[in-house]
């Protein structure tokens, strides 16, 4: 068992067994030897008892042998009687005849030499006669006695007793050792049990059968005891994987990234989002260290606001939480830690979370750079009035007329330009509006195509630049405000002839869409063309493509104004195709939502046969079968 006693590594139960073992031991040995001692002691006083009846007997007959006789034969007659009773019994060592003066007068010690050495008891007896005088003593007797009889039964006894206890103890130690298997036995299957349940195995039951009452008493309260621990389980695992389960969800279902640590810095749950912030999977980071964890330069992107977060009060970190921009992948990650307290409000490690705030860098990124050319645009345009109107302010009169003509018309241009500008910008405010609600009405496509073109005429003639306009013809109205559109179509025909090299053609297309009902208008120019890596983005609210190429500086608001209008206002598609050098095709599709057909119309000012172009005025209009 598990509960010992620090005595030289022996346990309690050893322990209390070897001094039971040894107590009893010594009980047995100790009653053996009193036992062995006591019998020894009587033994030995009823020998000497023996030995003084044999002695006093012996005296009563050598006094009757010798009354009658001579002196002389007195000794011979005493020395065959000793001899004869030598010879009869091996017990007597020696005979020794004294008179009244205590003189020898036979000993059986000249004789029988060997045999005196032997005696161990001495017992003397008086040799009296009897006369009408009364008593007298003649003599006296001493006999020796060998002590073997004596010491064959000390021998038998002293084995019989040893051989008894030797039994006995034997006896009370084999009981001792089965009492103590059995008892081991139900404390072992008690240590297996509870071992089960510090297991976590609740439930298990511990059968106890010929066992005591006491033993049995405690297998049953056992028992009990498992068998609530098994239900009171059950239902605490099923509210801790029910309570787990909801946090677990709540953390996965987070649009954010989280990351929780441990007191350790050791990651053991992240959700779904992010893994995906970070690029990893489960077993890439799950039980590892978070501050080990390197960004797309390969530094320790965590490791050292996780130090200065750890050597920061508590406290200030509960109310202003440490935050930090991380790079992973060219996303730009916004990382907030926070602690985590248990319900006791212990500190039990940190949340990461991870915010994705690349959009967010760009589009600030992006505000500043349209702050930027903004001022700048505003600013050429002012600078030149300023300088032309204070020029034709102080020396008009010195002007001719065609120079004032000429400085009016740099004028017109950059009121124009600055015009353009400020509409944008209104306009960008003004659609980015979640209440605004465009009137909607059938319209004619070619009307507002002619409108366009006119806006920007003075504009393309300058660069010598020739418009083709293709109509399929048949075209239905479309229902769309007209002002949002007219805005849409110029911004595009604008930048196509921002773009477009001197002398070359732009060419303007209507038509059915070959995908669901739709009207499709494109503008295709003869530019230099855009990559197309930043196709997707030309769309984008402040996005310029700026290389040696594209030097026009403008707000970037343009492509992203059309847009809106297009997608937001008239549940449209904006679309662009392009191959760098060899130019650019915009457009957007609207649907026709099921306007009834109108009669075929024709444009002022257009020839309904292809075969005719009309180049008046720096532009041309045709109709195109298809």
């Amino acid at each position: 068992m598990d509960n010992k006693f620090t005595f030289k590594g022996m346990t309690a139960q050893r322990k209390l067994i070897l001094q039971g073992f040894i107590l009893s031991t010594i009980l047995i040995v100790s009653i053996a030897g009193l036992a062995v001692l006591n019998i020894q002691k009587n033994l030995d006083a009823a020998y000497t008892s023996f030995g003084q009846i044999l002695s006093k007997t012996l005296a009563i007959e050598s006094v009757e042998l010798i009354k009658d006789i001579p002196e002389t034969a007195k000794v011979d007659t005493l020395r065959v009687h000793s001899d004869s009773i030598l010879r009869s019994n091996r017990d007597i060592a020696f005979i020794e005849f004294r008179d009244a003066n205590s003189k020898v007068i036979y000993s059986s010690r000249d004789y029988y030499y060997a045999q005196s050495q032997n005696s161990k008891v001495s017992v003397s007896s008086p040799m009296v006669t009897k006369d009408a005088n009364g008593s007298k003593v003649v003599g006296s007797v001493m006999v020796g006695l060998s002590g073997s009889i004596i010491e064959n039964i000390t021998t038998t006894t002293r084995a019989s007793l040893i051989f008894a206890f030797i039994v006995a103890w034997l006896a009370v130690v084999a009981i001792v050792f089965m009492d103590t298997i059995l008892i081991t036995r139900e404390l072992k299957q008690l240590h297996d049990g509870v071992q089960k349940i510090s297991s976590g195995e609740f439930g298990y039951n511990i059968e106890c059968k010929d066992s005591s009452k006491e033993i049995q008493e405690l297998c049953d309260a056992f028992n009990r005891m498992s068998n609530r621990l098994s239900k009171y389980n059950e239902q605490t695992m099923e509210s801790i994987t029910l309570e787990r389960n909801k946090l677990e969800a709540v953390l996965m279902s987070i649009a954010n990234g989280v990351v929780v640590c441990d007191n350790f810095d050791t990651v053991v749950l992240i959700n779904e989002q992010g893994k995906k912030l970070l690029e990893v999977e489960d077993d890439d980071i799950i039980n590892t260290k978070i501050n080990q964890y390197c960004d797309t330069n390969g530094e320790l992107c965590f490791k050292e606001k996780i130090e200065q977060f750890k050597d920061t009060p508590l406290d200030d970190m509960e109310g202003t939480p440490l935050s930090f921009n991380i790079e992973v992948a060219k996303n730009v990650i916004k990382s907030v830690i926070s602690p985590m307290f248990s319900r006791n409000g212990d500190y039990v490690g940190y949340i990461i979370v991870l915010i994705d705030v690349t959009k967010e860098v760009e589009m600030e990124q992006l505000r500043s750079q349209f702050i930027s050319n903004v001022s700048h645009e505003l600013r050429t345009p002012v600078t030149v009035l300023r300088s032309y109107i204070d020029t034709l302010y102080n020396y008009g009169n010195d002007f001719d007329f065609n120079t004032q003509k000429e400085f009016i018309g740099v004028m017109n241009q950059e009121i124009i330009r600055l015009n353009t500008m400020v509409n944008d910008v209104l306009d960008f405010s003004r659609y980015e509006s979640q209440n605004l609600k465009p009137v909607m009405k059938p319209e004619n496509i070619v009307d507002i195509i002619n409108e366009c073109v006119e806006q920007v005429k003075i504009l393309a003639e300058e660069h010598q630049l020739v418009f083709s306009i293709m109509i399929e013809p048949d075209l239905p109205e479309v229902v769309i405000n007209r002002e949002s559109i007219t805005r849409a179509l110029t911004n595009i025909i604008s930048n196509a002839i921002k773009y477009s090299p001197d002398g070359k053609r732009i060419k303007i297309r209507a038509e059915r869409s070959r995908v669901d009902d739709y009207l499709e208008v494109s503008v295709e120019d003869q530019g230099p063309g855009i990559a197309e890596e930043y196709q997707k983005k030309v769309f984008d609210r402040f996005f310029r493509v700026e290389n040696d190429t594209h030097t026009v500086k403008g707000t970037g608001l343009g492509l992203h104004l059309v847009k809106i209008a297009v997608e937001k206002h008239h549940n449209g598609q904006v679309f662009v195709q392009s191959k760098v050098g060899e130019g650019s095709t915009f457009g957007f599709r609207i649907p026709f939502k099921h306007v009834e057909q109108v009669e075929e119309y024709v444009p002022k000012n257009v020839p309904q046969q292809n075969s005719e172009i009309d180049e008046v005025g720096g532009w041309e209009i045709s109709l195109e079968k298809h």
